[in-house]
Parts: structure tokens; sequence; C-alpha cells
């Protein structure tokens, strides 16, 4: 059977064999309607890429010209302008993007998205001009919906979110997986011989990461004894302004064990004359500069940045650009760490 080729797809649609090829790779220089139809065309003809030339040329777009290097945009969406710096977990992060890019022979151009002269035009224009397809957005740590005024971003580039998954709109993200990791601390939590679980998680926090801190915690329930189920605690903003709030809820239902993203809570319970961790065992599920002798979860940040880069140069490779109908999400798996805040078997 004769192979329906490219330039027979362009006869039939009027356009140049160029417009084809760029209109099947999804490429946004191509009108959304153009693209459509042509890809009608292809489809009523029977055309089907040649797997080996579209491998090759794969290869060649990922080689590039000597002396090119790829140049991604990483933009700090965290409201700290220095976040990348001196935040306790954005920096692993940035680490695992700049270590992946430079695996890949790529560059990052650093932007703050919340910089007062930094508008979704003027963004625009500044990726354009240095060539710049592919973006991160790293630092979201607070809510999960990136400023309206760069939607004409999202829409002209291939992004990729670290850490959270984002709403209006939703791109593909790289984050740990929160729920699998409650689930294994819930299981560390159980070969310590600890029975009365509980956690302790700001409530925005939990929001932000759609729940699955409060679902892997109540997966991990199901296992435990009705009278050993103890509800969590998620006013944690509230207790710092008064600590009583949770001093309240510890009396009540005096947990063995709290998994917690908080240091304060430490605080708290030593306020309360509680041991740590004789009378109370701490697992942190974030563990990171400040708590290096806690014992809890790793979530591997700068891994979920290696993963984002991955993500980014598969897309652009694919010629994949703008807000996706099924946005995609690698998920990092996280691993427990030995530490003083929990008792020993």
């Amino acid at each position: 059977m004769k192979r329906v080729t490219m330039s027979a797809v362009a006869e039939k649609a009027g356009v140049s064999k160029n417009t084809v090829s760029l209109a099947l790779r999804h490429d946004p220089q191509i009108p959304e309607g153009t693209r459509r139809r042509i890809e009608r065309i292809a489809k009523q003809l029977g055309y089907a890429k040649n797997p080996v030339v579209a491998q090759l040329m794969t290869e060649l777009r990922k080689a590039g010209p000597a002396g090119y290097r790829r140049t991604f945009a990483l933009l700090n969406a965290n409201q700290d302008a220095r976040a990348f710096v001196r935040h306790p977990t954005i920096p692993a992060y940035v680490a695992g993007c700049r270590r992946r890019a430079a695996a890949h022979g790529c560059t990052l151009d650093e932007f703050w998205l919340h910089d007062p002269e930094l508008y979704g035009e003027r963004l625009n224009r500044v990726l354009k001009a240095r060539g710049i397809r592919g973006v991160i957005v790293v630092g979201m740590m607070k809510e999960n919906r990136l400023p309206a005024r760069f939607a004409e971003t999202w829409r002209q580039h291939a992004t990729v979110v670290t850490g959270v998954r984002t709403h209006g709109p939703t791109l593909s993200f790289a984050c740990v997986d929160h729920h699998a990791l409650v689930l294994e601390a819930m299981e560390q939590a159980r070969r310590l011989e600890y029975r009365r679980p509980a956690l302790v998680v700001e409530g925005a926090i939990d929001r932000l990461v759609d729940g699955r801190f409060s679902a892997g915690f109540w997966t991990g329930q199901r296992v435990l004894a009705e009278a050993e189920r103890v509800p969590g605690f998620y006013d944690v903003e509230g207790a710092r302004a008064e600590p009583e709030r949770f001093h309240a809820w510890y009396r009540t239902w005096r947990p063995d064990v709290i998994f917690t993203l908080h240091t304060v809570v430490r605080e708290w319970l030593e306020a309360e004359g509680v041991k740590v961790p004789r009378d109370t065992g701490l697992i942190q599920l974030e563990r990171r500069r400040g708590c290096a002798d806690w014992a809890g979860m790793e979530q591997h940040n700068d891994l979920t940045g290696e993963a984002a880069v991955d993500m980014l140069v598969g897309m652009l490779n694919n010629n994949e650009a703008g807000v996706p109908a099924f946005p995609r999400a690698t998920l990092v798996g996280g691993s427990w760490a030995e530490g003083v805040t929990v008792k020993r078997r």
C-alpha cells in the first residue's frame, strides 16, 4: 500500500509542506483552526508519520547546531524574590532543575513572577527574544492558582509546575507522591509500635495539595481499631497565635505519635510538659533544614526538579505547547529517615 506523503496533505489543504509539518507537531505558530483542518485532512488521507524519520528529527532537534544550548525559563512563583536561596525547601527543587538541565545540555534563565515590573506581555517578549520555548514554575507554597496576567505565557509555551497541581489553568506537574508519603509514614509508625497516630497539618497546606496529606492519613487509619483513630488538627496558623487551641486538642486525644510539617509542634508539646519522644513521638513529613535530627520522610525535592526538566524536554521534543487538554503528572516517591524524635524498638 502506497504511503501518503506530507506533500499530498499540503496539496489537499492548499498550504505549504512546512505548514503541514508545523501543524502536525502542534506548533503555536499555526492558528488553531488551521491546525485542526490540516489534522482532519491528514486523517482522511491516511497520512502517518514515518517513525524512523520522526526519531531522526527528534534527535537532531535535541542536538541542535554546534555550540547551541537550549534555554528554559525558571520562574520563581514564591512571594519571596530570594526564595531560590533562602527558603527551607525551594532551593532543593532549583538544584535538581539545574543539575538535570545541565545533563541535557541546557541553561536556565531565572525570573520572579511577583516582580512588579514583570507582566505577561513583557515576559513573553523576553522569552521570545531569548528563544525560550519551555518554562518551569517553582515555589508555589501558599496557592495553586497561577497569576492571571501570565495566561498568555502558558498558552504559548510548554510549561511544567513543580510541587503542586495548579488550577486555572491546570498544567502538567511533578511533585512528591503526598498520599503514598503519609502511608509510608504510617507503616513506619506501626513498625515502631505506635498505636494512636495523629496528623497535624495546616488546612491551607493540605488544600494546596488537593487534600492528599489527609487522604493518605485517613486511608492509613483504616487498619487501626476505631478507638485508636485520632482526628487530625488542621488549625496550625490559628494555634501560632493561640497555642491553647493545639493544647486543648492534644489533651483531648493524647496521640502517641504526631505526623506534621511544622517544627513549632515540638515547642507546643514541650510547653505542655510533654517529652519527645518519651511521651509522644514526632514524624516530620518533609525533612529539611531546621529539622535534620527529626525522624520522618525525605521528599527528595531535588528529584522532583529533575523530573520537571525531563518532562519539559519531552514536551519540547514532541513540539507540545500550551495548556494541555490532559495534563500529565510525575510523582516522586519519598523515603524514611531515622531520627531522635521517635522511640527505638
